[in-house]
């Protein structure tokens, strides 16, 4: 077996999403996205000095809306980058196919090469797959391929749902055990608690700045209810 570089063109390659990664990124923006809007809605309407129940009422329909958008948002674009995958993945198999397997096995060995492995232990390493008959899903996913970790829309739609339902609770909760006096203090104090909590935990597993993170949903967070508060409290002095 001969280790000269092939001449071949190779097609660009996109890299495969993780899954885990896709519902993670589904449940940060989700969980966000509830709280934040969920607790501009209720203080819009606070804002307008409207009843618990009317507040209450609001925020549940804003949840229960929200949800299903979010759902349907993340299956959507889940589902077109699956079948981007899915034509990368063919054109992929029909470039590999239509090699010599002697030119295959170089394509591996010169990928190998790249990662700074020595070209006798590519060599060896190729033999051997080859003699398994795996070198052509080896070969796959160094070019970027993984058919068993395809994006799920499914996954990502529940994943985005669940937490924008579990965001939009903390300020239903907080309006619904609050007085009226309080109501305004503790919504705002719960909601920038559990911004800081998914900043945190969302830099944590992208392995980015904590403070930054936080400090920006925390800064989005604090223009949504301000905004949606003071127009709410327009419209409920012009009414």
């Amino acid at each position: 077996m001969t280790s000269k570089q092939t001449t071949t063109s190779q097609p660009s390659s996109v890299a495969t999403s993780n899954n885990q990664l896709n519902k993670l990124r589904a449940a940060v923006l989700g969980g966000n996205d509830g709280i934040v809007s969920t607790a501009g809605l209720v203080l819009g309407v606070a804002g307008a000095s409207a009843s618990k129940e009317t507040i209450l009422i609001a925020g549940v329909a804003g949840l229960v809306s929200g949800a299903i958008s979010m759902a349907a948002g993340e299956f959507v674009s889940v589902s077109s980058q699956r079948d981007s995958e899915k034509a990368f993945l063919e054109r992929m198999r029909t470039h590999i196919a239509s090699k010599h397997h002697s030119s295959e096995a170089e394509e591996f060995i010169e990928r190998f090469k790249e990662k700074g492995i020595s070209e006798a232990t590519a060599i060896k390493v190729a033999d051997e797959l080859e003699a398994a008959g795996t070198l052509t899903t080896e070969l796959e996913k160094e070019l970027g391929i993984d058919a068993d970790d395809l994006s799920n829309p499914w996954s990502a739609a529940i994943a985005s749902a669940l937490s924008f339902t579990a965001g939009s609770i903390i300020p239903l909760a907080a309006v619904f055990f609050s007085s009226d006096e309080w109501r305004l203090p503790i919504t705002v104090a719960a909601v920038l608690l559990s911004l800081i909590l998914t900043g945190t935990l969302s830099a944590r597993a992208g392995q980015a700045n904590k403070t930054r993170a936080a400090l920006r949903v925390v800064v989005w967070g604090i223009g949504a209810m301000a905004i949606t508060y003071a127009i709410g409290h327009v419209i409920g002095v012009s009414l």
